[in-house]
């Protein structure tokens, strides 16, 4: 294998410390991340699995500066996806409820095909007092994703509904 094809050097560290955190041990981990970020900063993988791992501590205000670090470090476009929603997530949670809806439907404009940008945003909408707003964007995206037959079958009903609010 070339050099070029190799993986960096704290990837597999990385990977093993993950793995951990998909078995329940995410406050164990949380030290090793940050043992990790100290020896790698600047990572963006890094930062946006610390932030990960505050956001399943139910540790917002300490997830979002790492949201936001590994977003502006760049992070490939399946791990940039779910930060945006991370953070548009953690955003609302903190009460930054403009500044969420930005991030999120900024999200919306880069992965189009995402549909579940529209359902965190719906709840921030829901959040901000916009509740028929929130409720639209909802059946909206339920109707565009669903094929389940007891709702297709009045998607045009919902839709409508939907347009009344």
């Amino acid at each position: 294998m070339s050099d070029s094809l190799e993986l960096p050097a704290w990837k597999e560290e990385l990977d093993t410390i993950v793995g951990a955190r998909a078995h329940g041990q995410a406050e164990e981990i949380f030290p090793r991340l940050q043992k990790l970020d100290a020896q790698q900063p600047n990572v963006a993988e890094i930062n946006y699995q610390l932030a990960w791992t505050c956001d399943v501590l139910d540790r917002a205000a300490d997830a979002l500066p790492y949201y936001e670090k590994a977003v502006a470090l760049g992070l490939p476009p399946n791990e940039l996806s779910g930060a945006l929603i991370g953070l548009g997530s953690t955003l609302r949670m903190l009460g930054q409820l403009e500044r969420s809806a930005e991030v999120l439907r900024s999200g919306q404009v880069q992965f189009p095909d995402n549909p579940e940008f529209a359902v965190f945003l719906a709840l921030t909408l829901h959040t901000q007092g916009k509740a028929a707003d929130a409720l639209r964007l909802a059946l909206h995206t339920l109707c565009e994703t669903t094929d389940d037959p007891g709702l297709t079958g009045y998607q045009r009903a919902i839709r409508h509904a939907a347009a009344k609010l």
